[in-house]
C-alpha cells in the first residue's frame, strides 16, 4: 500500500510539473521597453521649440510586436511635470495612462506598464495624455502583427512603413496650455508634420514593382488629413485592428485619433514622388509632403510639384461616401484563427441607446466643451482608484444623462461617469450640431459603425442601418450637422475614458468615463490591481480606505 502512495504522489508530482511547464511554454512571449521622457530642442517647422521626447527620440520609438505579447514599458519621468502615456488596449484599464484611471508619474520618478496586446491586430499608437502634452510629442507608433499560424488576407509586402501625420503649432505645449487655461481658444495650426518633420523631411525608398505597406495615425490636435501618394493608388486593408474589404483609393481622409493600413505597389516609373498630407474641412488649407524614392533614383528630383488631384476642402459628400465604403472583411481573420464575420452583431438585441452631443459654451466666462450638457473637470483621485476603494464624494455615477438636454440649458461642470452594466450591447449616436467635424473615442473598445448621415437622427434612421459588415473600430468622426450610429459589445470591464479627439475640446471637458461593471468579479473580466499602482489623492497610503467590492 505504502508503494502505491508512493508511486501516486510521484505521478501527481509529475503530473503537476508537466501542467506547470506546459503553462509556462504556452504564455506568450515578454518585449522590454526602457522609455526616458524628457525636453529637447527640436526645429520641424524651421523654429527651435522645446519637444517631449522619449529617448531622446521625436516622435517616441515604435512598439512592434505580435498579437497576445506581453509588454512591459518602464517609463523614467524626467520632466518637471507629472506625466501619464496612454495606449488602446483591452482587460485592464489599471493600465490605460488616462488621468481617471492612473495616478500620473511624478517628476524624477518611473512606473512600469505591463500590457498584453490581447486579441489585438492592427495599426495603433500611444500619446501623452496629461495637461497638454500631446502638443509637444511623446507620441509614437505601435505595430501589432497576426500571430504566424493566423491567416492574413494579403500577400506579405516587401516591407512595412509608418507614417504618422499631424497639425503641429510653433508655440510650445506649454504656452498652448496657458491659452486654453485662460479661457481662450487655440489659434490655427502652424504647419503639418510626417513622422515630426516638415515638408519633404520624411524619406522612403520603394524597390520597382515591389508591393508596401504604409500604417498610418493622425496624431493631430484637431485636423482631419487627406492623404495621397503622387501617381499611384491605395489599397486599404486594414482599420484599427479590422481587417477591411480591399477597396482602392486615390486618397484617403483620416481623421483626428484614427489609424489605417493601405498597400501600394511601386509600379510607376522609376523616380521620386510625393507621398501629400493635407488638411480637410479646415478655415484654411495646410499641406506638407513625404519623399518617396525609388531605388536607384537617388539624385533625381521630386517629380514635379505635390499632387493637387482629390477632393476639395469642404466636400463633405466625398467624405461621407468613403467613409460608408470602407466595410469589413467578412471572409478574414482577426486575431484569432476564425473569421471576423462569425460575430453577428446585427442580430443581437440592443439593451440600451445613448445619444451624446458635443457642444461648446462659457463656464465662469471661459470657454468649455461639453458632452450631453456636462463638461468634465477632474476628480481630486483618480475615478478608477476611487471606485476600487470605495472613496466616497469623488465622482456620482448616472452625473452625465443618456441624452441631450432640451433647449439650451447652461452647460454645468462635474467628473462625469456613466454606469454600464457587462455584457450590455449599446447603440450609441453621436450627434453633432456644429459646423465642425468631431472625432470620437472609446479606451478599451472597439465599436460597429453602422451609420453616418447629415441631418437629425431619429428611430427611423436605423432602417439605414448597416447591420452586416460595418468596420469595426475605435475612432470614428461625426461630420457636420450628422450623426454617426455605433453598435459595441460592453465585454471589457473597467473604467474607460470616452472623448473628443480634437485635444483642446477633451482638454477643456469633452469627454466622460464609461463604468463598465460586474459583481462576479473574476480574472477573466479585469486584471487585479497591479502590485506597483501608484496612489494620490484621497487613494493615498496615508488616507482612510476600505477595501472594495472587487
Amino acid at each position: 500500500m505504502s508503494s502505491q502512495r508512493s508511486t501516486g504522489a510521484l505521478a501527481a508530482i509529475c503530473f503537476y510539473m508537466f501542467v506547470f511547464v506546459s503553462f509556462a511554454r504556452a504564455e506568450a512571449p515578454y518585449k522590454f521597453f526602457d522609455w526616458e521622457v524628457t525636453t529637447g530642442n527640436i526645429n520641424p517647422l524651421g523654429v527651435r521649440q522645446q519637444g517631449i521626447l522619449i529617448n531622446g527620440q521625436f516622435p517616441g520609438p515604435e512598439i512592434d510586436c505580435q498579437t497576445n505579447d506581453n509588454l512591459i514599458v518602464n517609463v523614467h519621468n524626467r520632466l518637471s511635470e507629472p506625466f501619464l502615456l496612454s495606449w488602446q488596449h483591452r482587460k485592464n484599464s489599471w493600465q490605460d495612462g488616462v488621468s481617471g484611471t492612473n495616478c500620473p508619474i511624478p517628476p524624477g520618478q518611473n512606473f512600469t506598464y505591463h500590457m498584453q496586446a490581447k486579441d489585438q491586430i492592427g495599426s495603433f499608437f500611444y500619446f501623452p495624455s496629461l495637461a497638454f502634452h500631446k502638443a509637444g510629442g511623446g507620441f509614437g507608433a505601435i505595430r501589432i502583427h497576426s500571430r504566424p499560424l493566423v491567416p492574413v488576407p494579403f500577400d506579405q509586402p516587401a516591407d512595412e512603413y509608418t507614417l504618422l501625420i499631424g497639425d503641429w503649432y510653433k508655440t510650445s505645449h506649454k504656452d498652448l496650455k496657458d491659452t486654453l487655461d485662460s479661457g481662450k481658444q487655440l489659434p490655427f495650426p502652424d504647419g503639418i508634420l510626417i513622422n515630426g518633420k516638415g515638408p519633404n523631411g520624411a524619406d522612403f525608398t520603394v524597390q520597382q514593382g515591389k508591393t508596401y505597406r504604409l500604417r498610418v495615425s493622425n496624431v493631430a490636435l484637431q485636423s482631419t488629413l487627406n492623404l495621397k501618394i503622387q501617381d499611384h493608388n491605395m489599397t486599404l486593408v486594414e482599420v484599427e485592428g479590422t481587417h477591411t474589404v480591399q477597396n482602392t483609393y486615390s486618397s484617403l481622409d483620416v481623421h483626428a485619433g484614427q489609424s489605417l493600413s493601405v498597400l501600394f505597389t511601386a509600379n510607376r516609373p522609376a523616380g521620386v514622388y510625393q507621398i501629400a498630407v493635407s488638411t480637410r474641412f479646415a478655415k484654411r488649407a495646410l499641406n506638407s509632403t513625404a519623399v518617396l524614392r525609388y531605388a536607384g533614383s537617388s539624385g533625381a528630383p521630386v517629380s514635379g510639384p505635390p499632387p493637387q488631384d482629390g477632393p476639395v476642402n469642404d466636400d463633405l459628400a466625398f467624405s461621407l461616401d468613403q467613409a460608408r465604403s470602407i466595410r469589413m472583411n467578412l471572409t478574414a481573420s482577426g486575431p484569432r484563427p476564425n473569421p471576423q464575420g462569425s460575430y453577428h452583431y446585427g442580430s443581437i438585441n440592443v439593451t440600451r441607446t445613448i445619444r451624446l452631443a458635443n457642444s461648446a459654451g462659457q463656464v465662469a466666462g471661459k470657454q468649455r466643451y461639453a458632452v450631453n450638457g456636462v463638461s468634465f473637470v477632474e476628480a481630486n483621485t483618480p475615478l478608477k482608484l476611487a471606485d476600487y476603494y470605495n472613496i466616497s464624494g469623488v465622482f456620482r455615477l448616472g452625473s452625465i444623462p443618456d441624452a441631450p438636454p432640451a433647449g439650451t440649458a447652461a452647460l454645468r461642470s462635474e467628473a462625469a461617469v456613466m454606469d454600464s452594466d457587462h455584457r450590455s450591447f449599446l447603440e450609441v449616436v453621436f450627434e453633432n450640431g456644429e459646423d465642425s467635424v468631431q472625432s470620437w473615442h472609446l479606451d478599451g473598445y472597439s465599436a460597429f459603425v453602422v451609420g453616418m448621415e447629415k441631418g437629425v437622427w431619429s428611430e427611423q434612421s436605423r432602417k439605414g442601418y448597416n447591420l452586416v459588415d460595418a468596420v469595426s473600430r475605435c475612432t470614428v468622426q461625426v461630420y457636420p450637422k450628422a450623426w454617426t450610429t455605433v453598435l459595441v459589445a460592453l465585454d471589457n470591464v473597467g473604467m474607460w475614458n470616452v472623448r473628443s479627439e480634437d485635444w483642446a475640446r477633451r482638454y477643456l471637458g469633452q469627454q466622460f468615463y464609461l463604468r463598465v461593471y460586474t459583481p462576479s468579479h473574476s480574472f477573466r473580466d479585469e486584471l487585479p490591481i497591479p502590485s506597483n499602482a501608484l496612489r494620490c489623492g484621497r487613494a493615498t497610503s496615508g488616507s482612510r480606505v476600505t477595501l472594495s467590492r472587487y
